[in-house]
């Protein structure tokens, strides 16, 4: 068994040929992807395998959700240790308004925020626009 096999098996996610692929397209990424970018990269794959597959690494905490501001999600690998619980995977994520790529910033955390009484946190975004190092020097 291969190193992604086992850290998928330890997530309890299944190591099937597809979510082989899915993961290590997600680790070379140094960006956050749409589920249309993932399928550009697997021509043949059904659209619905692809989906389940990245909702089965979202619920099973090996990817998790931005949301940048497109009305697209893009869907990034945790860090090692991350749980992805919203009170514990707090960091910055950065959208660049010129190549369209959203990053994480895992280096930049974000504060616990503690909310009044009878409020429930179910997700925590914090989402810096503008242009990224790439796109600067140009």
């Amino acid at each position: 068994m291969n190193e992604i096999e086992k850290f998928l098996t330890s997530k309890n996610v299944r190591p099937t040929a597809v979510r082989i692929l899915v993961f290590r397209l997600l680790a070379k990424k140094n960006t956050a992807v749409s589920l249309s970018e993932v399928e550009s990269f697997f021509e043949k794959s059904d659209r619905t395998t692809l989906y389940r597959t990245v909702k089965t690494f979202e619920e099973n905490g090996i990817v998790h959700r931005i949301n940048d501001g497109n009305g697209v999600p893009k869907y990034a690998l945790c860090e090692e240790g991350c749980n992805c619980d919203v009170h514990n995977d707090l960091h910055l994520h950065f959208h660049c308004s010129q190549c369209n790529e959203t990053v994480c910033l895992t280096d930049h955390r974000i504060p616990q925020i503690n909310l009044p009484a009878g409020y429930i946190t179910e997700d925590v975004n914090l989402l810096v626009n503008g242009i990224c190092n790439k796109c600067s020097v140009d």
